[in-house]
């Protein structure tokens, strides 16, 4: 490939995942495939593998760049806020996941067949953003509640972090799940997004 500068690469590179985002609104993870979004970028399908060896690395890029937009929302509630009270600490941290929905239905697709398709240094690249984006949460928390234990702290980052992998699926069922639960007699409550995390975070926050 012709040595590109870094803005055009990162404008193909932001243009692939853009297309890969569109594509997931439509069709399920597994069923993406790079010559779906060959058809749709505005280069060739070959030229994607300049880019990105497979499709799990170009959707871990967009998971890596939802958790950078994570650390930055996240660190605003810290420079938008001087004091806030539990019950506004969790309002705003519950509207920060509530614009993250993407991330959120990124975080229920297998991770682990992402990652074992990637390459070590892509994925490197996630693990800083994703570490970035749980040091800004525990920032958060130390700023508006300074008197927090190490202890507290930690039970609460290992309690709250893996239930946000179940949130997206129960907020958003898909027709065949709410059919099959009526089915099973199962009664199945609507609930959003926020009102899921809110209601969580009210409860172990520390």
């Amino acid at each position: 490939m012709p040595r590109l500068s870094k803005e055009l690469t990162e404008s193909r590179r932001d243009e692939i995942m853009d297309v890969c985002v569109n594509l997931y609104k439509k069709k399920i993870f597994k069923d993406i495939t790079i010559k779906d979004i060959g058809e749709v970028t505005s280069f060739t399908r070959t030229s994607i593998y300049n880019y990105f060896e497979t499709k799990e690395e170009i959707f871990l890029a967009i998971f890596k760049r939802e958790y950078d937009f994570l650390t930055d929302d996240l660190l605003k509630i810290i420079k938008n806020n001087d004091s806030l009270s539990r019950e506004q600490l969790a309002g705003k941290i519950a509207d920060v996941f509530k614009k993250r929905e993407l991330l959120l239905k990124l975080l229920s697709v297998n991770l682990y067949d992402m990652e074992e398709n990637s390459r070590i240094e892509r994925l490197v690249d996630f693990k800083q953003s994703y570490g970035a984006s749980k040091d800004a949460l525990e920032k958060v928390i130390k700023k508006f509640n300074p008197s927090c234990k190490s202890k507290e702290l930690n039970d609460f980052i290992y309690v709250f972090l893996p239930y946000l992998n179940g949130v997206y699926p129960y907020a958003h069922p898909t027709d065949k799940q709410v059919a099959a639960m009526a089915a099973a007699g199962v009664k199945y409550k609507e609930v959003s997004i926020r009102n899921m995390i809110y209601k969580v975070l009210i409860k172990i926050l520390p």
